[in-house]
């Protein structure tokens, strides 16, 4: 286990470990070959190329044809001439059409050529994403840095939940500011010292973004970390092999909420994706 006072120097993963690997470890290589693949889908976030905020006035986007605004419902509404090329389903959009966000429970895109547009919504502010397979980002990808696994950073924590669910302003990878839930918080031992994360509720568990002492010099600047529900008694396992490279790691249009107060760890947690790596 590589946790202390200062940043590890811990070299990147580069060959498969001679010795045979144990379970878990086999199950955190599978994991760690599904996020890169997921990385590199035609639409994954290495081809989000532009986030584009929206007001009530109709606006020309640039990237993308048609004029777009910000539907009075929640929506996004975008208005083309069958000529522009967008498809809604399929169809070519030929008039103004109010489009559901991705946070909606039947959300709609639009597709441009290659190009996919998501429309979103966050904190009452519309938005459109434009996903670009050929991307330069996509072009020059060459992988994400690992440490090597390491059992002794899967300890053991307790989840206490706070009473109320408690909403943290936090600055986001953009610049904004923006509300982040908190549902509780985990508590677990790390290099010999008692620690704590602020955690939000997932459909899946928990999930915590968290700041460490490798950040800048050795990782990104933070990262998020999964964590299965917790038990009746409120166990619950945090393996930091599984901290894993927040969106804007990979493209400077995402969001990315940035650690809540306290959620930056006075240790060198030398587990995890390290960075993104680009060809230059």
């Amino acid at each position: 286990m590589n946790v202390s006072g200062s940043a590890a120097e811990t070299a990147p993963e580069t060959a498969r470990e001679t010795t045979p690997e144990t379970a878990p470890e086999t199950a955190w290589r599978d994991w760690a070959g599904q996020r890169e693949k997921s990385i590199r889908s035609p639409y994954g976030f290495l081809a989000l190329v532009a986030t584009d905020w929206l007001d009530a006035t109709e606006a020309d986007l640039g990237l993308v044809p048609g004029r777009w605004s910000a539907a009075p419902d929640g929506r996004v509404r975008v208005r083309a001439g069958a000529a522009d090329g967008l498809l809604l389903a399929d169809e070519p959009l030929d008039g103004t059409a109010d489009l559901r966000p991705d946070l909606d429970p039947e959300p709609q895109t639009l597709t441009h050529g290659a190009r996919r547009l998501v429309p979103i919504v966050r904190e009452g502010r519309a938005g459109l994403r434009v996903f670009d397979p050929s991307s330069p980002a996509h072009e020059s990808f060459d992988g994400i840095e690992l440490f090597p696994y390491d059992p002794g950073l899967a300890v053991p924590g307790v989840y206490t939940p706070y009473d109320a669910e408690r909403v943290e302003q936090v600055q986001n990878a953009d610049g904004a500011e923006r509300g982040l839930a908190l549902a509780g918080e985990v508590a677990f031992e790390l290099g010999g010292e008692r620690r704590t994360l602020a955690v939000s509720a997932t459909p899946a568990g928990l999930n915590a973004t968290f700041g460490d002492l490798t950040n800048g010099a050795d990782t990104f600047g933070f990262r998020f970390l999964d964590l299965a529900a917790p038990d009746e008694q409120g166990r619950v396992e945090v393996d930091f092999n599984r901290a894993y490279l927040p969106p804007c790691a990979f493209t400077d249009h995402s969001l990315c909420p940035l650690p809540p107060v306290g959620n930056r760890l006075a240790a060198a947690v030398a587990a995890g994706e390290r960075r993104a790596v680009f060809r230059r």
